[in-house]
């Protein structure tokens, strides 16, 4: 499920949005952003596969607002992609030996890239890109533990992951010929993705 418009639409098309990826790039440097790649929506690569990992491989599925079945299906986030022509692939590099763990440490690490791709929204919105929107990467993690079903502690900030709308991102950073590697062990850097759907 993919989208393939015939255009194909780069953000660096005048001097304001160079600039506004120059002060992103700086900005997303203190929340372990390294990378701010242009992206053209046709490029993101919905999958169902992906909700179903989901759904048998995590634990916070039917647990918090910024996970399935809260979160758009694959015929939903398709529908809401073709409302976009650009957006803007975060890559960041982590390293966390509590990956797999549930603990303050973990936390930390993901609020961090959280509130980053937050911020880079922010700045866009202000700059004039009003239907800007972030997905995340990973989990929510801003509460030791998700109020869900119960009223979200904070909702301006609920976000859904990448993850969580059904996007492939190993085909998607495939399709703009980015190379990308599986860490082979919790100990190992990982790379982490987020988008940010801008116009």
């Amino acid at each position: 499920m993919q989208n393939n418009p015939k255009n194909v639409y780069f953000i660096e098309n005048n001097r304001k949005e160079k600039d506004i990826i120059a002060e992103l790039g700086k900005l997303g440097k203190r929340y372990n952003i390294n990378e701010i790649i242009p992206l053209n929506t046709g490029d993101i690569c919905v999958a169902p596969w992906v909700r179903l990992k989901c759904k048998y491989g995590c634990n916070k599925y039917g647990k918090s607002w910024c996970c399935p079945p809260e979160t758009p299906t694959p015929e939903k986030m398709q529908a809401i992609l073709k409302e976009y022509r650009k957006a803007l692939l975060l890559c960041g590099v982590l390293r966390n030996g509590d990956f797999y763990k549930d603990n303050q440490r973990k936390r930390r690490i993901q609020v961090n890239t959280w509130k980053g791709t937050l911020a880079l929204e922010r700045r866009l919105f202000l700059a004039g890109y009003y239907k800007v929107f972030g997905l995340v990467s990973e989990n929510c993690a801003l509460c030791k533990t998700c109020t869900y079903p119960q009223e979200c502690k904070f909702p301006q900030d609920r976000r859904p992951s990448v993850e969580s709308c059904s996007i492939d991102i190993f085909q998607t950073l495939g399709n703009i010929n980015k190379q990308f590697q599986i860490a082979q062990n919790v100990t190992a850097e990982y790379n982490c993705y987020s988008i940010i759907l801008l116009e």
